[in-house]
């Protein structure tokens, strides 16, 4: 016991590692039961469970340490624009408290602005707590995968239900059909002449695989290791003894459950938040230098000094004009912050996500919604993915009418539904004795069944099995039949009902065989059997002939049908075949009863092959996991779009590249040697990075995770963005790592779908390109309202620095101009996003990740065109209080009086003004009178034309969305109904604003009055202009388009090739 506790110490620390002599695979049973100090025959007593438990722990996954609460609240405010917003929200709230009514703000009216960008902030927050949680989601499914309990023999006692959990290393564990196996083990005896796992969720391999007894090489990869059976997968057929050698972490899904949490650390921000992030620390440095120059230009007014010898002396501090300037700052800093942008984002890519569920694109992440809009290259899996994952039989070859000729048949269909396609050239209701042996064979030597569930068909058992079943239903009745079945699965039952099975013989590996003896309503016995076409050839000394008489077995014919497989096998088709014989001469009156002597034979699987001898050879089938349809046609469309497609499979090297010359990934007669490659062999490849960025379609088969993980890391440090599919436990990290993991909502395992962010509902390849499509599309309107609501945002700051260097008084104040950011320049924002897609947006290139989202000339568009919202807000202010009339239109209804603009522009010195008086004025149903304080004028007063500079700012906005439907297409050539949904929202919002200002409270809450027709026509006058200047702009950049975007064309070519 000595030698082993210490060899499992070494176990212990190299497992994960090619160290030599410690590898169970690669040793034999006796030298793995001393490795591990047990016998097969007793296991592990309770002293040694005793001690590994201490040296191993429990086997079982560990549960990751998860972020607290407070350090995720804490991580949602590192956002830049988050942090300025928190900033101006205390200073708000602070200012609310010292200042109470300064500036014309009124109780309430002070903390609405702190409160709701409190509020704002909050949601937000709520939002970013709730997506993080969710993405430890991945790791929990991962430990619903493992096994609850286990069959255990210790101190020579068989215990039939241990908690898999107490499981260790050296534990002698017991296997049958339909269980979950509970450990990485060592298969040291089977128990039934044949044992099959179904590992694909970890390998991705599309069948389930052979296990043996047999040692193999030490450097084997983990499909190769046909001794081991897995943690999470599924014996599908006979039972065997096994030896438990890895536990908890130290098992291979143990190891997939440390590259996803590895790989969810390392989740970088989608190409738009590193943009937003981006703008935020630039939009950070702009507000800190214009709030620096606004107090440096209006310094004086609350601080003034006398020369005295050449220096300052008495120096004179106002702290209500110092508020009163800090509040502009903050007014501002809440101007150039798009506070309605997260909210808009949100919502349009919410509205992607609708569109894309459509689609049959299920998205888990919001973001990824556009990060699919710059994918520069898809990883796909093969199996599900490209193909169904539904075994067909492609080609029927059955044998001629005389010696030497094959008949060969294509069968159409790539599912288990027997409606999908026919059998081409096929003889209907007129079978020939040949193929009705064929079909009868098929039928009853098959262990399967096809079923109808809701609306698809789907396999229980083998699905090679259920591929022939499948087959057998589209060659339909054999003539002169009852066809009174009409039920799915008729002829099979047709064919069970006239032969009857009385035995099984069952597969195994080294004859690839399997038998049944029948009971024919003709009454005689005979033995039906199918296997692997050399084997069953092999066995053979006749041939059926179409007509159902039989000939000796030339070797000319012989030479045909290995040809005949020869050829088949080339491209990637598993090939079965097919024979009988009259049962042997013991079994004549065999009944299956387990008394008759013959019955004894049966017992033992090496007399099987005696058996199945001097067999008479009656034809063969192809089958493959098929491709889809729609692949080709969606490969040929990423390739138009600039996106590369690598295949990556676990599955084997031909096979793989068949189904990739056939569905375009791959030329049909295109040399492939480097561009096709095992995961091992790329692994050893010098230049890897070079290796991944050849022009047109890779493939790497037999890939294990972490070749997935690595092929994905090197592309993205190569600038690349990577969309990743796979269904697989196996996939989970990659899919995890990938800008973009894309999982199969039908064949994928629920590990896959929540490491995922976007799950396909069809599993459909097609799918996701179509998704790229709509990614793209939401790009380009995403753009569009960033674009809008940033160049709103310049309009306000132009227009509050405008006040500060005039000297004015303050014309809108923050509350105003955080419901102009949040609500009124929502519903265009958002209208926006419904933007109809360009019609060559699929034969475009990806854009660079890098691709700037404002470009300098698009930058000096809106900085034009807010020059002149800031023009045009402080102009009607002025205008209002120095013109009775403007344009032709008469200002001078309301009473108001009018003063020069060098009063406006020093009414901070209105007190020593003599003689100063202004008349009363009327706005609605209000009477405005300063007999009592002039110089209210100046600050009650200013109600009126705070009110004429909102609503231009508003309508202005509203025009300004119209300019933001193209780029730099004029509205002649796209008018504004190709978005209906904006000039609702445009509707809306002017409705919103209506409220505003025509219900007396919330009036009184923002500051503001009703106004005239009058007035309302000089803010149409004012506010209409911004479309032809944009409509100038527009021209000028269409102009330009050539000379500005050539510099950049070479590079964003190199990249796509």
């Amino acid at each position: 016991m000595g030698k082993g506790g210490e060899d499992l110490g070494i176990n212990k620390q190299t497992s994960g590692s090619e160290s030599s002599n410690s590898e169970p695979w690669a040793k034999d049973v006796r030298e793995c039961e001393d490795h591990f100090g047990v016998s097969v025959e007793k296991g592990l007593t309770t002293d040694d469970v005793a001690k590994r438990h201490q040296i191993y722990g429990l086997n079982e996954l560990e549960k990751p340490e998860g972020t607290s609460l407070f350090k995720l609240i804490l991580e949602q405010f590192n956002d830049t624009l988050v942090r300025i917003l928190l900033a101006a929200a205390v200073i708000s709230f602070v200012l609310a408290f010292v200042d109470g009514d300064e500036g014309g703000e009124m109780g309430i009216t002070a903390f609405v602005e702190p409160l709701v960008i409190f509020l704002i902030l909050i949601v937000n927050a709520v939002v970013g707590i709730w997506q993080e949680t969710n993405a430890e989601k991945a790791l929990e499914a991962l430990k619903e995968i493992q096994s609850q309990q286990a069959t255990v023999t210790r101190d020579g006692v068989k215990l039939s239900s241990l908690p898999a959990k107490e499981l260790v290393p050296g534990d002698v564990v017991e296997l049958r059909v339909g269980d979950k196996v509970p450990a990485d083990m060592r298969v040291v005896r089977l128990i039934s002449s044949t044992l099959r796992v179904e590992q694909g969720s970890l390998t991705g391999e599309s069948e389930a695989v052979s296990k043996t007894t047999k040692a193999v090489e030490e450097n084997a990869d983990i499909q190769g290791k046909k001794c081991i059976v897995f943690a999470g997968t599924t014996v599908v057929n006979g039972s065997c003894v096994c030896l438990v050698t890895h536990t908890g972490m130290s098992t291979e899904i143990g190891r997939v459950h440390s590259q996803i949490q590895e790989a969810s650390q390392h989740e970088e921000d989608t190409p738009l938040k590193k943009k937003l992030n981006e703008f935020g620390e630039a939009l950070t440095m702009i507000i800190g230098l214009i709030c620096a120059l606004v107090w440096l230009i209006n310094v004086k007014y609350f601080l003034s000094w006398e020369s005295v010898d050449g220096w300052p002396r008495n120096f004179k501090f106002s702290f209500e004009k110092c508020t009163y300037y800090f509040e502009i700052a903050v007014a501002l800093a809440v101007a150039a912050i798009p506070e309605g942008l997260p909210a808009v984002i949100t919502t349009c890519l919410a509205l992607g996500t609708r569109k894309m569920a459509q689609k049959n694109a299920l998205v888990r992440k919001l973001p990824s919604v556009e990060t699919l809009g710059c994918t520069t290259v898809i990883c796909s899996d093969k199996t599900g993915t490209l193909t169904t994952n539904q075994m067909a039989v492609s080609k029927l070859v059955a044998m001629g009418s005389r010696i030497g000729t094959l008949r060969s048949f294509n069968v159409e269909g790539t599912s288990f539904d027997p409606r999908d396609g026919k059998i081409e050239d096929w003889p209907v209701g007129r079978m020939d004795t040949n193929l009705q042996m064929i079909a009868k064979i098929a039928a009853i030597c098959n262990d399967a069944n096809v079923e109808q569930s809701e609306n698809q068909f789907v396999a229980r058992g083998m699905p090679t099995e259920a591929a022939l079943k499948v087959l057998v239903e589209k060659m339909g009745f054999p003539e002169g039949a009852n066809k009174a079945s009409s039920l799915a699965n008729g002829c099979c039952r047709l064919w069970s009902e006239l032969e009857q099975r009385i035995a099984t013989l069952e597969f195994d590996r080294d004859r690839k065989s399997m038998g049944v003896m029948v009971d024919s309503s003709s009454g005689t016995k005979l033995l039906l059997v199918k296997g692997a076409v050399e084997n069953v050839l092999e066995r053979s000394t006749h041939i059926q002939l179409l007509d159902g008489s039989t000939q000796e077995l030339d070797q000319y014919s012989r030479d045909l049908i290995l040809q005949s497989l020869h050829d088949m096998s080339m491209s990637a088709l598993r090939c079965l075949g097919f024979a009988y014989s009259d049962v042997p001469s013991d079994f004549a009156t065999y009944d299956g009863s387990e008394d008759h002597p013959a019955h004894q034979q049966l017992l033992n699987p090496s007399n099987y092959s005696s058996i199945e001898s001097n067999l008479t050879f009656v034809g063969f089938v192809g089958l493959r996991d098929p491709p889809r349809k729609e692949v080709r046609q969606a490969i040929a469309d990423c390739r138009t779009a600039g996106i590369r497609v690598m295949v990556i499979t676990g599955d084997n090297k031909s096979t793989a590249e068949a189904i990739c010359r056939e569905i375009g990934v791959f030329e049909a007669d295109e040399d492939i040697s480097t561009r096709s490659l095992t995961g091992k062999e790329f692994m050893d490849v010098k230049d890897q990075k070079n290796h991944l960025r050849q022009s047109g379609g890779l493939l790497f088969s037999r890939a294990e995770p972490k070749h997935k993980q690595e092929i994905v890391r090197l592309l993205k440090e190569d600038g690349e963005v990577v969309a990743m599919t796979g269904d697989g436990v196996n996939d989970a990290p990659a899919l995890k790592l990938a800008d973009i993991g894309v999982a199969m909502g039908i064949s994928g395992t629920e590990v896959a779908k929540e490491a995922s962010d976007m799950v396909l509902a069809d599993d459909n390849f097609s799918t996701i390109v179509a998704a790229v499509g709509e990614g793209r599309s939401i790009y380009n309107n995403m753009k569009a309202f960033i674009r809008y609501m940033i160049s709103s945002n310049i309009g306000e700051v132009a227009s509050i620095f405008l006040t500060a260097a005039l000297g004015i008084p303050e014309g809108m104040i923050p509350v105003q101009l955080l419901w102009v950011n949040l609500v009124t320049d929502g519903p265009p924002a958002t209208a926006l996003g419904f933007n109809p897609p360009d019609k060559d947006i699929m034969k475009k290139p990806p854009r660079r990740s890098d691709d700037s989202l404002i470009t300098a000339w698009i930058l000096f568009r809106y900085l034009v065109i807010g020059m002149y919202v800031g023009v045009a807000t402080v102009g009607v202010f002025i205008i209002w209080y120095t013109h009775s009339s403007f344009m032709g239109i008469d200002l001078s209804q309301d009473g108001h009086s009018l003063v020069s603009y060098s009063q406006l522009a020093h009414w901070g010195q209105c007190s020593s003004w003599e003689g100063f008086k202004v008349s009363p004025f009327t706005a609605g149903s209000q009477t405005f009178s300063f007999e009592s304080n002039p110089c209210e004028y100046f600050h009650q007063g200013k109600i009126k034309a705070s009110t004429l500079s909102l609503s231009v700012l508003v309508a202005i906005e509203m025009f300004n969305s119209l300019n933001a439907l193209s780029e730099d297409g004029s509205l002649v050539t796209m008018p504004p109904w190709v978005n209906p949904w904006l000039l609702l929202a445009m509707a809306v919002s002017f409705g919103l604003h209506f409220v505003i200002l025509y219900v007396p409270f919330l009036a009184q809450v923002f500051g503001i009055v009703p106004l005239s027709l009058n007035e309302w026509l000089l803010v149409l006058a004012v506010s209409l202009p911004v479309i032809l200047i944009d409509e100038v702009l527009k021209f000028v950049g269409r102009l330009t388009s050539g000379y500005r975007y050539s510099p950049r064309t070479p590079p964003a070519k190199q990249k796509t090739e």
